[in-house]
């Protein structure tokens, strides 16, 4: 399988640009609240990802044409997974659409790949006879606010970055 570009509004990051660092980390608001007895209860209303992108390239991103006051597609390249005993997963986001998902069996001590199929945020992988584990990969796309990319240039090195929050 080959690798896909990161994408924001449209615009592919060429590896021109520097082979991106990217993180993506959950936010929501949830909290721990605590019961006349001391026991502890997490109550959760929302979650949603939030995450950078940070390069070193020959060239800069060419971001620089995108309209930040709009929520903008972000292609990612982090991939996300979930790993159980399967066969279905509920995924924490939506598969890129360029690039569907893939799945793995872990039958003695080698993953092997398998079939899936994805309806709805919802993942099947076909069984595979003697597996122990399932494992169901994607890279995600996500609806985003981003600010213009932080750039900086010295010595024919482009430096670039940004960070997200899902819209």
């Amino acid at each position: 399988m080959s690798h896909p570009s990161i994408m924001l509004g449209g615009v592919p990051i060429v590896i021109h640009a520097g082979a991106a660092a990217e993180s993506i980390e959950p936010i929501g608001g949830s909290s721990v609240l605590r019961l006349s007895t001391g026991a502890a209860v997490k109550q959760r209303h929302w979650e949603r990802h939030s995450g950078s992108i940070s390069a070193d390239g020959f060239m800069p991103p060419g971001l620089a044409g995108l309209d930040y006051s709009l929520p903008l597609e972000l292609r990612s390249t982090k991939v996300q997974y979930i790993v159980g005993s399967g066969p279905s997963f509920t995924l924490t986001s939506t598969p890129r659409p360029d690039f569907p998902a893939w799945a793995e069996a872990l039958v003695g001590e080698e993953w092997m790949p398998a079939a899936v199929s994805v309806e709805y945020g919802k993942a099947t992988v076909v069984p595979v006879a003697g597996a122990q584990l399932y494992r169901c990969c994607w890279f995600p796309v996500f609806s985003v606010f981003a600010e213009r990319p932080v750039e900086s240039q010295s010595d024919g090195t482009h430096s670039w970055s940004l960070s997200w929050e899902e819209a």
